[in-house]
């Protein structure tokens, strides 16, 4: 089937169990950021500059374990910044899956390799004759080095550290907007797409589930995503998330202030959105893409949806973000941040937010089209058509698709990558 059982059934619960108990608003996946650093500056992302004077500050790791049990959302998307980063993060992401959340980690892929290390390291000490096997392939490949691998094998330098391990609740969801060229361009530097497929590569033989999620811009090559897609099949991702650019706020002031371009020429109008992903229907049943067909449809301007922004809301440093990801409506709360969930639901006027038949609510909502405000209306059937429910089985339950196109390595390692290492060069080609 397209996803793993148990959490798809955990999910389909989550949501019967509510609408069976009336409940009007509830969170479906929690975006928690535990902190806005990152080790790259992305062109579109507006974390840069929104939040520039916490670029530094952390959540304590209670306080994000205690958003996962406040909003009571199946799934926790860990974002930020690079999560990575965190100084806790094996311990947020063992305390989510106690609390039996399904857990994605968002990341760049530039530290994945270092924690599957981190990984390796503490198994070697129970399993040390697997783990040699483990990291005999790894060498091979070029995905670890000698040095590495002989560092693994002295265990880890602390044994009461947990450890990213690999479950069937927990993906590594890995930011991938193109192929090699785009995507290096994108992020603002060289070499990071090939450590991302290397550690693409390592996360699979390692047992790893793994995502990619990319944002599509105005520029994009919608047949360079199908390629995108179709090599990536060929290293077994388990899946994607694929969503429009949107204009937001904060990433057109630093887009426009801080590499002095002009947004318009950069992020998608709604209708231009509708003319990238005229085909979107087609992709959601030819790749594993996570969402809804609904979504699809919608993205391909088949059919309406309003925005459900409650149902995935943002905690992070400065509290419940207010309305959604990607705006901060200064009027509501402590400067567009809420001490709770439950005030961010009773507080925020819903109805001044998105757009309907059409016409935006607020200016600002008028492109926005993203995955987080529009999958949940789809998801939660809000607006749904006869034959919906139907598809949505049909589509989740499904069996996976599988892509039959294998691009040639030239097609995907396209760019300069001047900075890439040998072993990063070694790596991406097996």
């Amino acid at each position: 089937m397209r996803f793993p059982l148990e959490p798809t059934l955990k999910i389909a619960g989550h949501i019967i169990g509510h609408k069976f108990r009336g409940t009007k608003k509830f969170a479906t996946v929690l975006q928690l950021e535990p902190l806005h650093t990152c080790n790259l500056t992305c062109t579109g992302c507006g974390r840069i500059r929104e939040y520039s004077t916490s670029m530094k500050d952390v959540m304590p790791l209670e306080d994000c374990l205690q958003a996962a049990r406040e909003c009571g959302a199946p799934m926790v998307s860990i974002c930020g910044g690079e999560p990575l980063i965190y100084p806790q993060i094996e311990a947020l992401v063992a305390g989510l899956r106690e609390q039996g959340r399904i857990v994605y980690i968002c990341t760049n892929g530039m530290m994945m390799r270092r924690k599957m290390r981190d990984y390796l390291a503490c198994e070697f000490v129970e399993r040390p004759e697997e783990v040699n096997g483990l990291l005999a392939v790894l060498e091979a490949q070029k995905l670890i080095l000698p040095s590495e691998a002989a560092q693994v094998r002295q265990g880890p330098k602390d044994p009461k550290k947990a450890v990213i391990r690999p479950s069937k609740w927990m993906y590594w969801n890995v930011h991938l907007d193109g192929l090699e060229k785009v995507h290096d361009i994108i992020v603002e530097r060289e070499g990071v797409f090939r450590e991302c497929i290397a550690a693409i590569r390592m996360a699979k033989i390692l047992g790893f589930q793994v995502a990619t999620n990319t944002t599509v811009y105005r520029e994009t090559d919608m047949a360079e995503i199908e390629t995108l897609f179709n090599f990536l099949a060929g290293l077994g991702v388990d899946g994607h998330t694929i969503t429009p650019g949107y204009d937001y706020d904060a990433a057109k002031r630093d887009m426009a202030k801080r590499l002095n371009l002009d947004p318009s020429k950069f992020f998608l109008t709604r209708r231009a959105t509708v003319e990238k992903f005229h085909d979107a229907k087609s992709w959601s049943w030819r790749y594993p893409l996570f969402g809804t067909p609904i979504y699809f449809e919608f993205l391909a301007g088949l059919r309406d949806l309003t925005c459900s922004a409650w149902a995935i809301p943002t905690r992070n440093i400065k509290g419940w973000k207010a309305p959604c990801y990607f705006l901060t409506d200064k009027e509501c709360g402590t400067e567009g941040h809420f001490s709770s969930y439950v005030e961010l639901l009773e507080n925020v006027e819903w109805d001044k937010y998105g757009v309907v038949e059409g016409v935006a609510r607020d200016p600002r909502c008028e492109n926005c089209m993203v995955h987080c405000g529009y999958e949940p209306t789809a998801s939660l059937g809000l607006q749904a058509k006869p034959g919906d429910t139907l598809k949505t089985i049909v589509f989740n339950f499904g069996s996976k698709p599988k892509p039959k196109a294998r691009p040639e390595p030239a097609q995907v390692f396209n760019g300069i990558s001047a900075k890439a290492s040998p072993a990063q060069a070694d790596a991406v080609r097996g």
